[in-house]
């Protein structure tokens, strides 16, 4: 059987710094191929490569048998190849129809854009697809999750052959995920070929035959995912083993940091009531939608829908209107989407790690550059941020460093209650268990942490407790020592 894709020996180097070595891999019709590694090892790289973003320097690209070379991502598209990629990139002013179909429009007479048509299009190919999402939608108005399956839904729509899925279900919850997955056995049962991109490993064990390991840049092994344990591929993805994946040392105490009391929204959060322990991690889990991060920006002064509801800190009554009076009472948010709302991409790591607490570091409108250094670099040290220099711009960063930096820029606030919001998505395992540790760290030395996920293996893992949350209520309590998933989706659904 001929193969949809072989590559051999792909090498890409930066400023003389190879980010690529040795890129192999072998995808098959019909199957779906696991492309693992950490952050930086180059799997990214290699994706660009072969979407003829970036020229190679070295090495070889066959497309069912043929040598390709492109010059454009149309090139790679026109000849079958479509990438539904982990950053998203939106054009946040179109309707979803407009999005799904930029550049391909279906046209009446003179070349005008035939819009009823397209919307027609749209809608059907969600249908199909099971996203429940309107086609005349703005996509400013939607959320990081609905944005992710458009961005899914329109990769989908160019039929390739090769489809490579880039970390596409980090914004998905279970519910989405499972329609992703359906989706993918269907483009399997027709012959195509998917290169599939996750740090999730029970993803990866779940919908992908066969798999492949990079590291530093070089290909370290392939094979099927039927003859390797979920030990095995991790040692091979890290390099060393690691002895327990979530790390968890805090004991709760007995003293209240947060209480919260009938707080509600217009729309998205109805008469929510808990209440969060010193020393405690407490997990919020529900499906997209549920009202998790709405929950969590009321909290942060974010939510200028408030209708009701009491927020105390410690013994303290204290009104919430925005992120500064958050920040003053000892809150921290870790959004969910680091790169549109937790840094700022252009800027230096050092500028991004002092973002939140700026008055520390000037004298009246004058910055004192030898203070935000000193606080940069005890940061980079506590966090084990990988960077050259605290000058690099933010952007250059894996995504795990990238997370860390993020968390950073929020310790030198000095807060006493951390919001994390999915504080994993997109990360590889390694930097996953260092965010656990800090974590865990946080909250055995007496801070508080409230923490979002759609990962049930992360919340079973690192929950003291757990609060389920469905159309914006919560619906159950349960002891994250006891709980298990089938009681989450349960509540959940």
């Amino acid at each position: 059987m001929t193969a949809l894709l072989e590559i051999e020996g792909l090498a890409k180097a930066f400023g003389g710094v190879a980010a690529l070595k040795d890129g192999r891999f072998t995808l098959q019709p019909g199957s779906v191929h696991a492309l693992c590694g950490g952050n930086g090892a180059g799997k990214s790289t290699f994706l660009t490569i072969v979407m003829g973003i970036q020229k190679r320097d070295a090495g070889i690209v066959r497309l069912l048998g043929r040598e390709v070379d492109f010059d454009s991502p149309s090139e790679a598209l026109n000849a079958g190849i479509s990438i539904i990629e982990q950053e998203l990139s939106p054009v946040p002013a179109m309707t979803v129809a407009e999005n799904i179909f930029l550049g391909r429009e279906p046209t009446r007479s003179f070349g005008r854009i035939d819009f009823p048509k397209m919307n027609v299009m749209a809608a059907d190919l969600l249908a199909r697809l099971g996203f429940a999402i309107e086609p005349t939608a703005l996509m400013m108005d939607l959320t990081v999750s609905q944005t992710q399956l458009v961005e899914i839904a329109k990769a989908l729509s160019y039929e390739s052959k090769v489809i490579i899925m880039d970390e596409p279900t980090s914004a998905l919850g279970e519910h989405e995920a499972d329609q992703l997955f359906e989706a993918i056995q269907r483009l399997k049962s027709e012959g195509k070929g998917i290169i599939y991109v996750s740090h999730r490993l029970s993803e990866i064990f779940r919908i992908a035959d066969s798999y492949t390991v990079f590291r530093d840049g070089s290909h370290v092994g392939s094979g099927r995912l039927e003859d390797i344990t979920r030990e095995d591929l991790i040692r091979m993805i890290v390099g060393r083993s690691l002895n327990e994946e979530y790390v968890k040392e805090n004991v709760p105490t007995d003293q209240m940091a947060l209480q919260v009391a009938g707080l509600s929204r217009k729309a998205s959060v109805r008469d929510v009531s808990f209440s969060l322990r010193k020393g405690e991690i407490l997990a919020f889990y529900g499906l997209m939608g549920s009202g998790r991060t709405e929950i969590l920006e009321s909290l942060f002064g974010l939510a200028n829908d408030v209708t009701s509801g009491t927020i105390s800190i410690g013994s303290k009554s204290v009104k919430l209107r925005s992120p500064s009076d958050a920040i003053a009472h000892g809150l921290a948010l870790v959004t969910e989407d680091r790169k549109g709302s937790g840094l700022v991409l252009g800027q230096s790591v050092r500028d991004n790690l002092c973002l939140a607490d700026l008055a520390s570091f000037g004298f009246g409108p004058v910055m004192s550059r030898r203070k935000e250094s000193t606080a940069a670099a005890q940061m980079i040290e506590m966090f084990s941020i990988k960077t050259a220099s605290d000058e690099l711009p933010v952007s250059g960063l894996s995504g795990g460093n990238q997370q860390k930096v993020v968390l950073g820029k929020w310790f030198l606030t000095k807060p006493s209650i951390l919001l994390l919001d999915e504080p994993t998505r997109g990360v590889d395992v390694g930097a996953k268990r260092e965010i656990y540790r800090i974590t865990s760290d946080f909250a055995r030395e007496g801070g508080s942490v409230l923490m979002v996920s759609s990962e049930i293996e992360e919340v079973l893992g690192m929950a003291d407790r757990i609060l389920v949350v469905r159309n914006g209520r919560i619906v159950g309590e349960l002891n994250g020592h006891e709980a298990t998933a089938e009681q989450l989706v349960h509540l959940a659904a």
